[in-house]
């Protein structure tokens, strides 16, 4: 994956697996699937993996990354890679994302956004319209879609005028914000078990017993939804009424209380407790609004547990300020066995 995501676990993921252990008979179920690292390894590990999240975008990221080709054969274009090549081919249109996203933005408002370059805008525009036309044609299946979908934000995302988020964009053209957008195939092993994925509220999510539950909730104040929106409007190919200098695509009804100082805390416990799940692990970060002393003691009301410092890693840098003012960060793994009595393990 190209993303550089807020809260990324790519760096750490094969220690996150290693504690998560082998398939055991249930489903594994990654709640805040993000781009989808955790659930990919997971899923390459054997176990059946059902992606979830509340932005449509992330969801189908992580989805594309849990499926075989023998899941998206491209019957109805031939093979996947002459989709990938349509697609290049397809011409461009000056759609919504130019509209909005491009200096074009200027010729009906006082804000030229410098998201895109308006050619790679307008290509943008031409390939989510084109793969909107072949699923509706049913030329591709629903995987197949969800397959492109990710791709041509991955293409996107490549060549953003952004420093990592579409919080906001630059007031100048980054070197690869002036290359030409292209969609780049991606790989898949041939086989991986069966996967699913939902874009429901963490809180709707459901599992088994006997099921594995990974969290990884937003630790600041951070929303996704509005740092990522352009993505989002991608997958869901629609035409929001945007607002601000930003043009912001209405995001408050996917606001998280993760991302509260004050709500915090109390979220993660209600979301634990509530899990049916017998096993359940939750990364965390010791920058995030939760003192770690404070969500150990309230984890260990809930069932057994055991925390686990994975390593420190970078924190999230937009600029060159913030990286010369940064020090890492402290990501934990907590696991926790529901059982009749709690009982906190020190590892």
């Amino acid at each position: 994956m190209s993303f550089r995501y807020i809260g990324s676990k790519a760096r750490i993921v094969e220690a996150i697996i290693d504690h998560i252990g082998e398939p055991d008979g249930g489903v594994f179920v990654d709640a805040f699937s993000g781009t989808g690292a955790v659930a990919q390894a997971a899923s390459r590990a054997g176990w059946r993996v059902h992606v979830n999240d509340h932005l449509l975008s992330s969801a189908i990221m992580s989805y594309a990354r849990v499926l075989s080709s023998a899941d998206i054969p491209f019957r109805g274009l031939s093979s996947y890679d002459n989709a990938v090549a349509a697609l290049n081919e397809v011409k461009p249109i000056p759609g919504f994302i130019w509209r909005e996203y491009s200096p074009a933005s200027s010729d009906h408002g006082a804000v030229s956004r410098m998201y895109f370059t308006e050619e790679n805008a307008k290509k943008i525009d031409g390939m989510r319209r084109q793969i909107r036309d072949w699923r509706e044609r049913e030329l591709v299946t629903t995987q197949e879609e969800r397959v492109l979908i990710a791709d041509l934000m991955r293409a996107a995302n490549r060549v953003a005028n952004t420093a990592g988020t579409y919080g906001c964009f630059l007031s100048k053209w980054q070197r690869q914000s002036l290359d030409t957008l292209f969609v780049e195939r991606s790989s898949f092993p041939n086989s991986v078990p069966h996967a699913t994925m939902g874009t429901q509220d963490v809180h709707q999510v459901s599992c088994k017993p006997e099921d594995t539950v990974y969290l990884d909730p937003p630790y600041t104040k951070r929303q996704y939804a509005a740092y990522y929106h352009i993505l989002e409007t991608i997958a869901l190919g629609d035409e929001p009424e945007v607002e601000g200098v930003c043009g912001i695509r209405p995001w408050r009804e996917k606001a998280s209380d993760f991302c509260y100082k004050v709500r915090a805390a109390k979220a993660i416990e209600r979301l634990v407790a509530s899990l049916p799940a017998r096993r359940i692990f939750l990364s965390y970060s010791t920058e995030g609004h939760v003192p770690i002393t404070s969500l150990s003691d309230t984890l260990a009301g809930i069932g057994q547990l055991s925390v686990h410092s994975l390593q420190n890693i970078g924190r999230y840098r937009p600029n060159r300020a913030a990286s010369e003012a940064a020090s890492d960060v402290g990501e934990l793994l907590f696991c926790i066995e529901k059982t009749k009595e709690a009982k906190r393990v020190a590892a």
